[in-house]
C-alpha cells in the first residue's frame, strides 16, 4: 500500500492576506463622501448605482439584473419596488427615496434606456449586464477614492449599511429581516453581528 504526498511548502492558503469574515458597513460621513466625489464627477451612472445599492439592500446577484421596469411605473421612477430574490426564492421590497429617484431618471433617461432594458448595461459584449465582478470592482473604486482600503470592503458593505443604521437607531430586528429578505431571524442577527456588537457596547459603559 502506497501513501500520495505531495510538497507542500509552496501552497498558499487562499485567504492570505485577506480579511477574513462580515465586511463593514458604511458609516454616513463616508456615504456623503462618496456621493459627492461622484456628483461632482458628473458619474451618472454609478451615482444611480450607488445611491440604489444603498437603497434597495440587495445581494449584488440582484442588484446587477434590474431591469429598467423593476423599478419604474411608466416613464416615472416607483417609491418601491419589488423582486425575486435568486438566491431564496422569496419576494423582497425595498424603497426607492427622492435622491435615489432623482438619480435613476437621470441615469435612464441619458442613457436613454427602455422598460425592458437591464438597469446597468455591461460595457463588455460578453455579458448584457453588468456582472457582480464588475460591481465589486466598482465598489472598491468607492472606498478607494475616500481613503479608506478597498479589501476591508466589498458588496455586501453596500447591502449591510442601511440596514446597520435602521437596527442602530430602531434596535427592530424584525423590520431589518423583512427589508433583507431573510426568512429566518437567526440569519438576520448572523448577518449584522448584532448581538456581538450590542454585548461590546454594553461593556463599555461599564467603568471598574
Amino acid at each position: 500500500m502506497y501513501l500520495l504526498t505531495y510538497n507542500n511548502s509552496n501552497h498558499v492558503p487562499w485567504n492570505k492576506g485577506k480579511l477574513i469574515g462580515q465586511k463593514p458597513p458604511l458609516k454616513l460621513k463616508e456615504i456623503w463622501a462618496i456621493r459627492i466625489r461622484l456628483q461632482l464627477a458628473n458619474r451618472i451612472r454609478e451615482l444611480a448605482l450607488f445611491n440604489l445599492a444603498l437603497d434597495s439592500k440587495l445581494r449584488s446577484c440582484d442588484l446587477v439584473k434590474l431591469h429598467v421596469r423593476d423599478i419604474s411605473h411608466g416613464n416615472s421612477i416607483a417609491k418601491r419596488a419589488m423582486i425575486m430574490q435568486q438566491k431564496t426564492k422569496q419576494p423582497v421590497q425595498f424603497e426607492i427615496t427622492e435622491q435615489t429617484r432623482e438619480s435613476l431618471s437621470q441615469w435612464v433617461a441619458s442613457a436613454k434606456l427602455t422598460s425592458n432594458d437591464y438597469l446597468f448595461k455591461s460595457r463588455f459584449s460578453d455579458s448584457p449586464h453588468l456582472s457582480t465582478r464588475q460591481y465589486a470592482r466598482i465598489v472598491k473604486s468607492w472606498v478607494e477614492s475616500i481613503g479608506l482600503d478597498p479589501n476591508d470592503y466589498g458588496t455586501h458593505s453596500m447591502r449591510r449599511t442601511k440596514v446597520s443604521l435602521i437596527y442602530r437607531q430602531t434596535k427592530n430586528l424584525r423590520a431589518v429581516q423583512l427589508l433583507l429578505g431573510h426568512t429566518k431571524l437567526e440569519s438576520t442577527v448572523r448577518y449584522l453581528g448584532v448581538e456581538v456588537d450590542d454585548a461590546l457596547e454594553l461593556a463599555e459603559q461599564i467603568d471598574i
